[in-house]
């Protein structure tokens, strides 16, 4: 299987890759040889770190694609869009009087269902989707398409730890309410109005007991019949249909 096959632009090389971090430019994921090792490569793990750009080993076999290049082990796929800061975006959203309304993604890896949820998300007046680092979905070709577009336009947020970002929204007055099987209230029994951040969980793990532990309240939504839960991206689309409704209730 061709692990580049999802990407169009490339940078290659650990000098070039490293500079490219530090000169701002927007990148998705580093592919890294297997036993790659060097002063030059801890150099490069260290701004891997600083930057929160995830990176994925692969064997040797897998360069041959760029044998042409002087990859040296190392090749870096640019991403589809840019990423915005989190720490910027929210004070300008209170600033303009807004109420921030976010979407977090909790392992949703998927790209077509993380696709389908931007989507929602644009939509329904989301102002960002918040992403980890390490344990997303990658942001290409496939998953631009699957959001019909939205992703030229809704800001995404990349961020090192799930966590520390929810500490950092509530300390900042935003509620923070998860989509769980675990939920003990129904997602239409709250109010959705104040600063808002939604939390979505993969289908297969839902959200980590630590992530719920934060949460202001954890919602279900009811279903009926012999399955028992919705796809993520049919869950997305519900409440923020939900939240969207109830927050413009008001507005003439």
């Amino acid at each position: 299987m061709d692990a580049f096959r999802d990407h169009k632009n490339f940078i290659y090389g650990t000098r070039a890759i490293i500079e490219a971090f530090r000169a701002g430019q927007e990148v998705e994921v580093v592919y890294i040889r297997q036993n790659a090792h060097g002063p030059l490569m801890t150099e490069l793990r260290k701004e891997l770190k600083l930057h929160a750009i995830p990176s994925k080993q692969l064997p040797a076999a897998a360069f041959n694609k760029f044998k042409d290049q002087n990859h040296q082990g190392v090749v870096a796929a640019l991403s589809s869009i840019s990423y915005t800061k989190l720490d910027w975006l929210l004070p300008s959203l209170f600033e303009s009087g807004k109420s921030p309304f976010f979407l977090i993604l909790d392992k949703i890896t998927d790209v077509r269902n993380f696709g389908a949820i931007c989507r929602s998300a644009s939509c329904f007046g989301v102002d960002a989707v918040i992403i980890p680092a390490k344990g997303a979905a990658m942001i290409n070709e496939f998953a631009i398409k699957s959001s019909a577009g939205a992703l030229h336009h809704l800001p995404v947020c990349r961020v090192k730890s799930l966590v520390n970002t929810i500490e950092f929204l509530k300390e900042s007055g935003i509620k923070i309410v998860a989509c769980s099987e675990k939920g003990s209230e129904n997602y239409d029994a709250i109010s959705y109005k104040e600063p808002l951040a939604i939390i979505m969980g993969a289908e297969d793990l839902g959200n980590s007991k630590t992530i719920l532990s934060y949460c202001d309240s954890i919602l279900k939504i009811s279903t009926t019949g012999p399955i028992e839960s919705l796809n993520v991206s049919v869950a997305a689309g519900v409440i923020l249909s939900n939240a969207f409704n109830d927050r413009t209730h008001d507005e003439v």
